[in-house]
């Protein structure tokens, strides 16, 4: 299954620790412009092979139709994201296991103001990695059985004439109560974004606090 999508539109996860040589190797592909499905159109039936490929097939069909809008009015980007490629990306989850051990020892209130930050974060860095035009083709795996598992990888590699060929497994997972399928991870040549993040904002709130990390999450998103 071939598509033409980028890495950072269905990352699903924490795109800004990714290696400087690998960002620039892996910007923004177009895609076709046919939208499938819309995020209310998710259900059980449908597999997280299909929720990945439409999540970047929606998000860039807008992208294209709004870009001299786009560029005379940055921010649209920031509404694009939200609208379009949040649906697809189970950040709440993400968060709590960026937070791991520190999940159990901070408050309710403070859980739900770290995640917030988060989210707002991952807009502003989807918003800005999007903005960046490239075209590479993004080859899928090949839709597999999912067997009653609750969480999978989705094998892809990203082809550029002239360039390495870029390995990357995406991590979704189904909710229980909704039966949707988003991503929470994305693994670049063996290297998790999501535990990469996780170990770096550890070692911050063992050291800083989680209201004080929350706020410089805060921050970074403006």
């Amino acid at each position: 299954m071939r598509a033409l999508v980028t890495k950072t539109v269905l990352v699903l996860v924490l795109i800004s620790t990714l290696p400087a040589e690998v960002l620039a190797a892996s910007s923004v592909a177009t895609v076709p412009t046919n939208s499938a499905l819309s995020s209310s159109d998710y259900s059980e039936s449908v597999s997280p092979y299909v929720v990945l490929k439409t999540a970047g097939t929606n998000l860039f069909s807008r992208i294209s139709t709004n870009q001299q809008a786009i560029a005379k009015f940055p921010h649209l980007m920031r509404d694009i994201v939200e609208e379009e490629l949040m649906p697809s990306i189970d950040y709440r989850y993400a968060s709590y296991r960026i937070l791991g051990k520190h999940l159990k020892t901070i408050s309710k209130e403070q859980r739900a103001e770290f995640v917030k930050a988060m989210r707002h974060y991952l807009v502003r860095t989807y918003s800005i990695a999007l903005s960046k035009y490239k075209n590479q083709e993004v080859v899928f795996e090949a839709e597999k059985p999912i067997n009653g598992k609750r969480i999978i990888g989705i094998k892809t590699q990203i082809i550029e004439q002239g360039a390495p060929t870029i390995n990357i497994v995406f991590q979704m997972r189904q909710d229980k109560k909704t039966k949707q399928w988003k991503a929470f991870d994305i693994t670049v040549e063996g290297i998790s974004l999501l535990s990469t993040k996780q170990a770096e904002l550890n070692k911050k709130i063992a050291q800083q606090g989680i209201d004080l990390v929350t706020l410089e999450l805060a921050a970074l998103a403006k």
